[in-house]
């Protein structure tokens, strides 16, 4: 497991407490002798022990003779983290993806950079309404992993247990578009909950943010269906309801007032819709696709916009039929 994030963690303890032999890869050798040491990751989950059989070791250590290497690193850095240990992966091992983000300058999907990055080896990429701290909990959930090559039946039996029900598809597309897109609408689903609008609001820009979602994904290859199911709307909707989201969170402290670097600091971990924003607009202007939402966090994120301007800008929008 590339990435001692919160959900790198979880996902190096959930396969551990299943009796898999789990490596996760640190940044250092002194990270690994800490956490090892200290046997929970103090920094990103809190008070969630590491099962015994779960090792931590410095990332080319802890990849050699994998055979699945999965990644959970902010999307900005995932290519570097992938190039880096190249040398160590083997060349018949499946790769993973469950970083949820598109890259600003490409366009490209995580999958794709994992695949420029280790050539000639099987891609996956899993997503779904995954909140760190309850799987890490225990509490039940669900996930897709989605590949067009890779062994989608053992990455399911991989993964699937009585509290964590694994759907596989073959629409890696629409799965990585869902998880990265939906990050943007949870920031303005924040920003609605700080405003006081209410929950007309909340579900207008839910569902408006859905369309926006669907348009540029199928646009990008998509199938429309995998935005109605788990990487769609179940994502979404986690996303911008539970206050465990960074990215939701992100939102209010925007609406209240806080500039972008001071609200990512106060959070302290990554929220992947910050850099996500620019990326799908850059992507959307390729594909020619409208992303109003996008446009309108672009301006207050990037632009120094006042979040009740960019409201106000988006109601005052021509109407239109719902599906235009």
């Amino acid at each position: 497991m590339v990435g001692p994030t919160a959900w790198g963690t979880t996902l190096a303890i959930h396969l551990a407490r299943r009796g898999m032999p789990t490596v996760l890869a640190a940044r250092t050798s002194e990270e690994s002798a800490e956490l090892n040491a200290r046997r929970v990751n103090a920094r990103r989950l809190p008070g969630v022990a590491f099962p015994p059989g779960l090792e931590v070791l410095p990332a080319t250590q802890a990849v050699a003779g994998a055979d699945l290497v999965c990644f959970a690193v902010p999307s900005r850095t995932l290519y570097a983290n992938a190039s880096a240990i190249a040398g160590a992966v083997a060349p018949d091992a499946a790769l993973l993806s469950a970083t949820k983000g598109i890259d600003v300058e490409s366009g490209r999907r995580m999958s794709e950079l994992l695949a420029e990055a280790l050539p000639g080896r099987a891609v996956a990429a899993l997503s779904g309404p995954n909140l760190s701290r309850e799987i890490a909990a225990g509490m039940p959930g669900t996930t897709v992993i989605a590949s067009r090559d890779g062994p989608l039946d053992a990455l399911r039996a991989a993964f699937h247990t009585e509290l964590l029900r694994v759907y596989t598809t073959e629409d890696i597309v629409g799965v990585e578009f869902g998880g990265a897109l939906k990050n943007v609408i949870a920031i303005a689903a924040g920003m609605v909950d700080a405003f006081g609008y209410g929950d007309n609001a909340k579900a207008a820009i839910v569902t408006r943010g859905l369309a926006e979602m669907t348009r540029l994904g199928v646009a990008a290859g998509a199938d429309p269906l995998t935005f109605q199911g788990l990487a769609g709307v179940g994502d979404l909707v986690a996303t911008s309801y539970s206050p465990l989201s960074r990215n939701r969170r992100l939102g209010e402290l925007l609406a209240r007032g806080e500039p972008l670097e001071s609200a990512l600091r106060a959070i302290g971990e990554t929220a992947e819709g910050a850099t996500t924003v620019p990326a799908a607009l850059r992507l959307a202007g390729r594909l020619g696709v409208e992303l109003p939402i996008t446009a309108g966090l672009h301006a207050i994120l990037y632009d120094g916009v006042a979040p009740e301007a960019a409201v106000r800008a988006l109601m005052a929008r021509e109407p239109k039929r719902e599906r235009a």
